[in-house]
């Protein structure tokens, strides 16, 4: 299942996993991905929840950002928490494939995400 039209989505790395993909230009992404077999990723809707789900508590992390229509049909809309559609990538993700990163820091307890995504 697709979803219509390019949109950015978002994908949060720990400062180890943003390293490897800096030094090695690719990356099969995050523990979770290798397991699942493909790099998950959140919308801007999506992507607080996931931050709180999943690196609740956690500093130094990195949120980096990519057009979706980019990916071609390597990229796949699949149901998960609560049946909402999240984009998965069924292919190592690339540097190239990075429109821009920005540090994603903790205050007080919550991650503080750029005011401008879309």
């Amino acid at each position: 299942m697709a979803a219509s039209g390019g949109m950015l989505i978002y994908k949060i790395f720990r400062a180890p996993e943003w390293a490897v993909l800096q030094a090695e230009g690719e990356t099969l992404g995050a523990p979770i991905d290798v397991t699942d077999g493909y790099v998950h990723f959140s919308t801007a809707e999506q992507a607080a929840e996931t931050a709180a789900k999943h690196f609740a508590g956690e500093d130094g992390l990195f949120l980096l950002a990519l057009e979706s229509e980019q990916l071609g049909a390597d990229l796949r809309w699949e149901p998960s928490r609560g049946g909402a559609l999240f984009p998965h990538l069924y292919r190592p993700l690339r540097m190239a494939d990075i429109l821009w990163h920005r540090p994603l820091p903790l205050v007080d307890g919550h991650h503080q995400f750029p005011k401008d995504m879309a």
